[in-house]
């Protein structure tokens, strides 16, 4: 169905697009029997403390007010982070602020972490309780000028209707966010979430959030500092403010991250070269380009205990990750693995 649809919604703006997938998904319809497959079992795994059927799972950005995540999860999803959630309602950067890449597979957003703020989606939460492992991804405001408060709140608060709760350091779209990745200031902040977790006895698994564009020197730090304040895990990556060079798209150079197959191999580098220094000590969790089981397979055994889509879903819709399962199963199969579990790393 989607094939057929897709000609009519390419042919609307990016965010009106989106705008009407939410709505449609507010009526909750679809039937989870659409996206099952046989022998989902080699895929289980464990990961937040907890066992996910499957290591597939969306990203932050889609649904970003934590509206329509109970009618995701039977896509098939073994897990969703919605957000990017911040303190106070927020409306984005100028549109327009979406623009697809067809010919290169991507997508360009400056949308600026637009959301319906803190309170409104945890009520809305707690009223619709998640029918599955649910993640809340967390910024700071566009106009704070101590980012870090912001991110306290967040936690604070967040925290009671989360599996997991990412701290989001890494959108391009948000003056001075990135700054983060500096060690004072990544040491800063994550000594201050790490207090507060002591002190208010928060139990649930922080993730951070990481830059695909990076240095290479800046990896040991990174690691130096989630290790030394016990941060169970990291998302590699968000979407990159660099690597146009290549691309045939007329709309490459729009400001804002760029994600999907352009940052694949980017991504899968990043994981490779974290997983080598960091190794089982913490969870990593792949992003970028994650369009079909082959690219799952290399993102896992680069050293990923999961991956996340987003962009990959626009361009070929919600049975996305029924094919991946399919193909994920098929290669476990044909490498005579017996467990998703057992793939993670075995090439890096």
């Amino acid at each position: 169905m989607f094939s057929l649809l897709r000609p009519y919604i390419f042919s609307l703006d990016p965010e009106t697009a989106h705008d009407l997938a939410i709505k449609s998904l507010k009526f909750n319809i679809i039937p989870e029997t659409f996206f099952k497959t046989e022998n989902e079992e080699v895929l289980q795994t464990k990961l937040f403390g907890k066992s996910i059927r499957n290591p597939i799972g969306l990203a932050a950005g889609f649904d970003k007010s934590a509206e329509v995540y109970n009618s995701l999860f039977k896509f098939g999803f073994g897990f969703i982070e919605v957000g990017t959630v911040t303190p106070k309602r927020q409306l984005g950067n100028p549109k327009p602020r979406i623009f697809r890449l067809e010919k290169d597979k991507g997508m360009i957003n400056r949308l600026g972490f637009n959301n319906h703020g803190l309170e409104e989606v945890l009520i809305r939460i707690s009223k619709d309780l998640p029918k599955g492992i649910l993640g809340i991804n967390i910024g700071p405001n566009k106009e704070t000028k101590d980012k870090t408060d912001d991110f306290i709140k967040c936690l604070e608060q967040a925290h009671i209707n989360a599996d997991y709760i990412t701290v989001n350091i890494s959108s391009p779209n948000t003056e001075g966010l990135r700054d983060f990745h500096k060690k004072n200031s990544m040491e800063n902040l994550l000594n201050r979430l790490t207090k507060l977790k002591k002190d208010k006895k928060i139990l649930k698994p922080i993730f951070v959030k990481i830059s695909p564009d990076i240095k290479n020197t800046d990896i040991s730090n990174i690691i130096e500092l989630v290790l030394k304040f016990s941060i169970e895990g990291i998302i590699l990556s968000n979407t990159s403010d660099g690597t146009r060079d290549q691309l045939e798209d007329t709309q490459k150079n729009e400001h804002g991250g760029l994600s999907g197959q352009p940052i694949k191999t980017l991504s899968t580098k990043l994981i490779k070269n974290f997983y080598k220094e960091v190794g089982k000590k913490i969870s990593i969790i792949g992003v970028g380009g994650v369009d079909s089981g082959e690219s799952a397979f290399e993102k896992i055994t680069a050293g990923a205990n999961a991956v996340q889509l987003y962009t990959g879903m626009v361009y070929k819709g919600p049975g996305i990750v029924k094919e991946i399962k399919k193909d994920l199963i098929s290669i476990l199969k044909k490498e005579k693995i017996k467990n998703i579990g057992e793939a993670v790393g075995i090439n890096a």
